[in-house]
């Protein structure tokens, strides 16, 4: 276990995106089971998961974790959860966070939710006073920490400046996207900021969409309902990490998903990447990735082969 902030988490968080999407409640308590069982208590999800899908209003992920967690000790998951991106109910107004917290804990069934994140900054609000405002969450105990994603290296700097500046609490975990086919935006200036000031970094998106599975062949269509996001990797560059994955999984007798994550995790700054999986036959992978150390020479060979994605 690892800590951030007052939390102890596994080195490995599972996704909870796919929650209600492509995992049915049937199945997502089913990958939830698995991965507490298999040593893992780290699990995030969003208010605006999975608005994305046709007739869904969000809370759908949340609803399922809710009921998952109903009859378990409380202190047995650490939960994150996110705020401002959901479609009828965006932005970091202080007066929407409430609300949105609110319905958040209700699906969930946490009177205290671990850890909260802004989902994405918001110029038009002071930023001392939605700070302020998780300051606020924080002393009344509805959160115990407050975290940033997709916020850059510079406003992540800006923030805890501010908050500093007013005697209110700053965030412990920053949230980005980041996986070997995608390394510019956390490289160039965010790792060193989450490094000086103290702050976990918790990459998303840790498979490249499942990419780094293995799964896509060069020679094939890329379907699913992934497909939109997958076809930016699925590029010659793209398949070349890949290629690098399986060599170095099949000289450690293991996946390729959990060298992709490993490598991750072995990353500086980075505390606990985030990973989901859609049946429960995907878990032990993930689980995997939690112990599996690689060398310094696996760690540059795949670094080297990924250069183009920084």
């Amino acid at each position: 276990m690892l800590r951030i902030g007052t939390l102890k988490v596994a080195p490995l968080c599972l996704g909870g995106n796919v929650f209600g999407w492509t995992a049915d409640a049937t199945t997502s308590e089913a990958i939830l089971n698995a991965y507490l069982d298999g040593g893992g208590n780290f699990v995030d999800t969003a208010d605006t998961y999975s608005t994305w899908v046709p007739g869904h209003p969000g809370g759908e992920s949340e609803r399922i974790i809710g009921n998952w967690l109903r009859g378990r000790a409380k202190t047995e998951v650490v939960v994150a959860s996110k705020v401002a991106k959901h479609p009828q109910r965006r932005g970091l107004r202080p007066s929407n966070i409430r609300v949105c917290l609110d319905g958040s804990r209700r699906r969930l069934g946490m009177e205290t939710i671990d850890l909260y994140y802004a989902h994405a900054d918001d110029p038009s609000v002071p930023t001392a006073e939605w700070v302020g405002a998780f300051n606020d969450l924080i002393a009344d105990g509805s959160i115990k920490h407050y975290g940033l994603s997709n916020f850059t290296a510079e406003r992540v700097r800006e923030v805890c400046a501010v908050a500093k500046e007013n005697g209110l609490a700053t965030p412990v975990a920053v949230q980005p996207e980041y996986n070997l086919v995608h390394r510019g935006d956390v490289e160039n200036g965010l790792v060193e900021a989450a490094v000086e000031l103290g702050i976990a970094i918790l990459p998303y998106y840790g498979l490249a969409s499942g990419f780094l599975t293995g799964k896509y062949a060069r020679d094939e269509a890329v379907r699913g309902p992934r497909a939109g996001t997958v076809k930016r990797y699925a590029t010659d560059e793209g398949f070349a990490v890949v290629d690098k994955l399986v060599e170095i999984g099949d000289a450690l007798n293991t996946e390729p998903a959990a060298v992709a994550l490993a490598w991750l995790r072995q990353q500086p700054g980075v505390a606990a990447p985030i990973a989901s999986a859609s049946i429960p036959e995907q878990v032990p992978t993930l689980l995997a990735a939690m112990t599996l150390k690689l060398t310094r020479g696996q760690i540059n060979k795949l670094s080297k082969v990924s250069a183009p994605f920084v």
